[in-house]
């Protein structure tokens, strides 16, 4: 079967998860400013008809993708902090599974930092609001739970704490592309993590490691 008859077997589920991948993939090559629908269906080998025959306006396509990375990302945040041994531990995990996760979709921050999308689009921005502070909150409570168990300090601002936890990504993220090619995401994150636990956890456990 030639992949042209594949293409047109998919069923709607699938040509729509189709649509956000290759969404995602223009994105990362060359901005989501300048990611149109026409690019959308040649990447895929359609027609701009068949794209909206799947979602109703370009604003849905943006949508959708929000909507995509955010149940991806709590999913692969909630996995990686099931597996921690203590707050702290599942903090660190769902640090370095945000980073893979990025590594793996680079297009992801821009998404969700463009003011193309969600700085005109009140639902887009609703979205983006709701994940920042959902993540914020689960960060939060983490820190809060490590408190009671004597792993952070006891005068945390746990909501400064959880700021500056995902602001750490946001700023590896920038620094990493902005010098591409001179610092690796996994190996910048790696060295600045330490530096956080270091900075919450009380004071007899500053020697401590990681």
């Amino acid at each position: 079967m030639s992949d042209e008859s594949v293409r047109k077997r998919l069923g709607a589920d699938e040509r729509r998860e189709e649509i956000i991948r290759v969404t995602l993939d223009l994105a990362a090559k060359q901005g989501v400013d300048d990611v149109t629908t026409q690019d959308m269906a040649q990447a895929m080998g359609l027609t701009q008809g068949a794209v909206f025959r799947h979602f109703p306006s370009k604003d849905a396509i943006w949508l959708a993708v929000m909507q995509w990375v955010r149940d991806r990302l709590m999913s692969v945040m909630d996995k990686a902090a099931q597996q921690g041994r203590d707050p702290l531990d599942a903090l660190q995990r769902m640090f370095f599974a945000h980073i893979d996760f990025i590594a793996g979709h680079p297009a992801i921050p821009r998404v969700l930092m463009s003011e193309h999308l969600h700085g005109r689009n009140a639902v887009l921005r609703q979205l983006v609001t709701e994940i920042m502070l959902g993540y914020e909150a689960k960060i939060a409570g983490l820190l809060a739970e490590a408190q009671m168990q004597g792993l952070a300090r006891a005068e945390l601002d746990t909501h400064a704490a959880a700021t500056l936890y995902i602001g750490m990504i946001q700023g590896l993220v920038l620094q990493t592309s902005i010098l591409r090619g001179q610092r690796a995401l996994a190996s910048e994150a790696a060295r600045t993590f330490p530096i956080f636990l270091q900075a919450i956890r009380p004071s007899t456990h500053q020697g401590a490691v990681p």
